[in-house]
């Protein structure tokens, strides 16, 4: 019997210095230099050791040209993946490839709307969802997360065109239900418009809940005659690579995916991916299952953290942890608190940096990554307490 891989997630990696959007460029967002920031949602903690041997391996081969995604190594990975850790099978001809994946969903809302036309997000909202459909001219639509009547209203709306889901949802860490998931297909089907699932969020799903791809659903459902529907992912999210760039999606229709492609290999001249990044989502999808479930289970302990700390501090509060997830979504309305002084005590006199919840159309919120080691959480979440504290007094 084989014993369980030990990793550690304890020891602080130094990430300054290093080109850091999180670490280095926190004056970008807050205007200050050196905070201690808790904020875009990648991880302080190094990679899995598979994928890093698997990257040693690939450079110490020294040959780093053009590279074809539409191989069997990294098709039958992701299938692997899908079928191992979501019970689904998937048609790997309807994979395609994709920078990353705000770009992926740049190139579908661009083959299926028009400028004015709606593009529906539940709120509150990533920001990159809201740039990205604001800067293309398309009009933003929002209903709340889990309002299915207020999303039927929406959708039934003619000309609006797509929507876009978060699945597990950003920045609430909601996880759809299977059965929501499928009231939301039957909806999109009957008032004819697109659905582009975004599931950069699946494999932090915590325990006592499950992730349903919706390519299971849509491929139940029928497929390619029930509609325009996409998933759009990577691995980058889970495994902690987002800088090798990466995404890959499932297009249902065989006519969408084929005029995707022509779109991604002309007009944005993208055929060839970046060789690391294939490298490291084979590794990742083959090898890394063990990595993932303990890094899941460590910043699972910093949610915790987090709830005991803050409930402990503000009864009222009666924070739960996310269902999918390292970001704290945290609601302090019942607190009372303005945001903007909140937000000058944390950065003025506590020195960290911690996204306010207007980023995401919802004032009155923040949002905590504690995709780090203990020990930064327990500052993160001290300094909250003592901000919270001091603007209250």
């Amino acid at each position: 019997m084989s014993e369980t891989p030990q990793y550690d997630f304890d020891t602080v990696v130094d990430r300054r210095g290093t080109w850091c959007v999180q670490w280095d460029d926190v004056a970008d967002r807050f205007g200050v230099d050196g905070l201690l920031p808790f904020t875009i949602s990648d991880m302080d903690f190094t990679t899995a050791p598979e994928v890093l041997a698997a990257l040693r391996t690939r450079l110490d081969h020294g040959v780093l040209g053009y590279t074809t995604w539409q191989q069997d190594d990294f098709l039958s990975a992701v299938a692997h993946w899908y079928e191992t850790r979501y019970g689904t099978a998937i048609d790997t001809g309807r994979l395609v490839y994709g920078p990353s994946v705000l770009s992926q969903l740049s190139q579908l809302l661009q083959m299926w709307t028009a400028e004015g036309e709606g593009v529906v997000v539940h709120t509150p909202t990533y920001d990159g969802f809201r740039k990205a459909v604001l800067g293309l001219g398309r009009e933003l639509r929002g209903v709340p997360v889990g309002d299915m009547g207020a999303l039927e209203r929406e959708l039934a709306r003619d000309d609006a065109k797509v929507l876009v889901l978060c699945s597990p949802h950003n920045p609430t860490g909601r996880v759809w239900t299977e059965g929501e998931l499928r009231e939301t297909a039957a909806l999109a089907r009957r008032h004819g418009v697109a659905v582009i699932s975004d599931e950069i969020h699946a494999d932090f799903v915590h325990d006592g809940y499950t992730h349903v791809p919706y390519a299971r659903v849509m491929g139940e459902e029928g497929g390619p005659g029930d509609g325009r529907w996409a998933v759009i992912t990577s691995a980058s999210k889970s495994f902690n690579f987002p800088a090798l760039t990466g995404s890959y999606g499932i297009i249902g229709d065989p006519a969408d995916r084929a005029e995707y492609l022509r779109r991604m290999e002309t007009a944005e001249g993208l055929a060839s991916p970046a060789v690391l990044s294939l490298t490291a989502h084979i590794a990742a999808y083959r090898e890394g299952g063990a990595w993932l479930d303990a890094v899941r289970a460590y910043t699972a302990g910093n949610l915790a953290l987090v709830e005991e700390r803050l409930n402990a501090a503000f009864p009222g509060l009666g924070w739960k942890p996310p269902q999918a997830g390292y970001l704290a979504w945290i609601d302090l309305r019942p607190l009372g608190v303005d945001e903007e002084a909140l937000q000058r005590v944390l950065i003025e006199r506590e020195r960290v940096a911690i996204m306010p919840g207007s980023v995401y159309g919802a004032p009155g919120f923040l949002r905590l990554n504690v995709g780090c080691a203990r020990s930064k959480a327990e500052a993160g979440v001290s300094a909250l307490v003592r901000g919270l504290g001091a603007v209250r007094a």
